[in-house]
């Protein structure tokens, strides 16, 4: 796909997935996928080998009860509400004490679009303390007008987030930025511009089919601000 936004309107906003967008998750998520499942272990809930990681990692974007359910399909909603727990309780962990990453170029390319005046916002379908804590961890968060999660505002689908998130904050001519086909599903039902972040690698190749333009780094969101037109 031509990587082109003249045809469009410069965006007064951009909203962000943090998964697989801004956060490169793996560096988080694998070794704390590992702890949740040897804790379930421990403590009797959970007695066969740990999941693939291909398997979690395939689900990123996706709302933590539809990620149970596919990853722990024969387990109770018991044991999905623990694994809910003890994920939160080992990232927070993680984010003070692990190696995390922010995918290149995300902070510094930010913060010059913040420089351009455009008004940045995330909107996740995680939960409300591990959002806002990669953000903070990472020291984005004050980059932010705001922070959306599914956690938070209980959302069941991300086009229900986003249209919250625009009708908070009088926001009509944006970019819809993430990596999954819940962005691109959420920005095409909000009229949003949508950029399909090609980089992350989660999901299939049909994940981002709809976008309308694909990006290869992150800080190409610069020139493509850059050629847009004006609203």
């Amino acid at each position: 796909m031509e990587r082109r936004t003249d045809e469009f309107p410069k965006p007064e906003a951009m909203i962000f997935d943090m998964d697989g967008t801004l956060f490169k998750t793996e560096t988080l998520l694998i070794p704390v996928f590992h702890k949740v499942f040897e804790q379930l272990r421990e403590e009797g809930l959970y007695s066969g080998e740990t999941p693939p990681e291909e398997l979690i990692l395939g689900c990123l974007g996706m709302l933590l009860p539809d990620i149970w359910r596919r990853v722990l399909p024969n387990q109770s909603e018991a044991v999905h509400r623990r694994a809910d727990d003890l994920l939160l309780e080992f990232e927070l962990e993680g984010l003070q004490q692990l190696n995390t990453e922010l995918y290149p170029q995300v902070q510094e390319t930010l913060q010059e679009l913040k420089r351009r005046g455009v008004r940045l916002f995330v909107a996740s379908n995680g939960l409300e303390h591990y959002v806002k804590g990669v953000a903070e961890a990472h020291r984005i968060l004050p980059l932010f007008e705001g922070i959306f999660s599914a956690g938070e505002y209980q959302t069941a689908t991300k086009v229900a987030l986003v249209k919250l998130l625009m009708d908070r904050h009088g926001v009509s001519h944006a970019w819809m930025v993430g990596d999954r086909s819940s962005d691109v599903e959420a920005g095409k039902r909000n009229g949003l511009t949508v950029i399909g972040c090609a980089y992350a690698g989660f999901g299939d190749g049909s994940e981002l089919a709809g976008s309308d333009v694909l990006i290869g780094s992150f800080d190409e969101l610069i020139s493509l601000y850059d050629q847009a037109g004006e609203a």
